[in-house]
């Protein structure tokens, strides 16, 4: 039998988002309000199968949350739920590893056969998005695969890079030694094949955010 996690701050759309899937998963539905909470979980219950993440919940800063998440929990599936349904972030999400992409707006009945597709192997994505499709800049598309071969240390010192903290503010942040950040920073820009952290920094960000959540 599955196990799943329902990843989401918002109680309603939990209880909708749990009726849709109790046909798939009977009782074996958990839930969570905000990232840490979901990690902790994630850590305590090794047999969940499939998690549904909500982008905009605490702890959630778009997509860094799907990437910390599957660095974390690789066997996982993590499928993304989010109001927001730009084609953009869709690609975004599938390219990070994401293995489906369900708007808020889709239909219960609908919501029940894509997670059964899921469940065989298959990505997701709304009739007509074709994400696999969408045309990257090529700069883009080699910080993706690079961003992959990331330690999940490496991509939370990536994430403190990006917003301006210190080696001795991450230290801090990490409960680490300012020596280990450094190793850490340095092994982050030589897998991005990048010499400056600043620009590390700016592309993390363009790429997790790139204004989809700015509403």
């Amino acid at each position: 039998m599955h196990h799943a996690l329902v990843a989401d701050d918002h109680p309603l759309f939990r209880a909708a988002l749990i009726q849709a899937l109790a046909p798939i998963f009977g009782t074996n539905i958990n839930q969570t309000e905000c990232l840490s909470s979901t990690f902790t979980f994630l850590r305590s219950a090794p047999e969940t199968d499939i998690v549904f993440l909500d982008l905009t919940m605490p702890g959630n800063d778009g997509l860094s949350g799907l990437v910390e998440c599957h660095h974390a929990f690789p066997n996982t599936i993590f499928v993304i739920v989010s109001a927001h349904e730009s084609a953009s972030l869709m690609s975004k999400a599938i390219q990070l590893g994401a293995g489906g992409f369900i708007p808020k707006s889709t239909p219960l009945t609908l919501i029940t056969a894509a997670v059964a597709q899921i469940l065989e192997g298959e990505i997701w994505l709304p009739e007509g998005v074709d994400c696999l499709s969408n045309e990257e800049d090529s700069e883009t598309q080699a910080f993706l695969s690079r961003l992959a071969l990331l330690t999940p240390h490496q991509l939370i010192v990536l994430k403190y890079m990006a917003e301006g903290l210190l080696n001795k503010q991450i230290a801090y942040e990490m409960q680490i030694s300012e020596s280990t950040v450094k190793q850490h920073a340095s092994a982050v820009l030589k897998k991005l094949n990048l010499i400056n952290r600043t620009k590390a920094g700016v592309m993390y960000k363009q790429f997790m955010d790139s204004g989809e959540f700015s509403s």
